[in-house]
């Protein structure tokens, strides 16, 4: 069963080997694409971390202070991972 595996696995990498430079360039662009849709997620994230805030502030603004640094703090996080998405996504148009 593994040596039919590893045949199988053999014949596939034959065959895709005239397409390796082309396929792998046109992969690394595609992943380029998925990784910049990263943004979207942060995108909404920190929306709705403001939307919750500005409605914190509104029921208590006495502590719109605290509310405020926790809400940056917030954004800062969830701003990370589009920064990391479009970082991943310029390293491989670079490749």
């Amino acid at each position: 069963m593994l040596t039919q595996i590893c045949t199988i696995l053999t014949m596939l990498v034959e065959a895709a080997s005239p397409y390796n430079e082309f396929f792998a360039r046109g992969m690394a662009y595609i992943g380029a694409g998925i990784a910049v849709f990263t943004g979207v997620g942060a995108a909404i994230g920190e929306g709705n971390v403001a939307a919750h805030a500005v409605e914190a502030i509104g029921r208590q603004p006495e502590a719109s202070g605290k509310i405020t640094l926790t809400m940056l703090i917030g954004q800062a996080v969830s701003e990370t991972t589009g920064l990391y998405g479009l970082i991943i996504a310029i390293m491989l148009c670079m490749k």
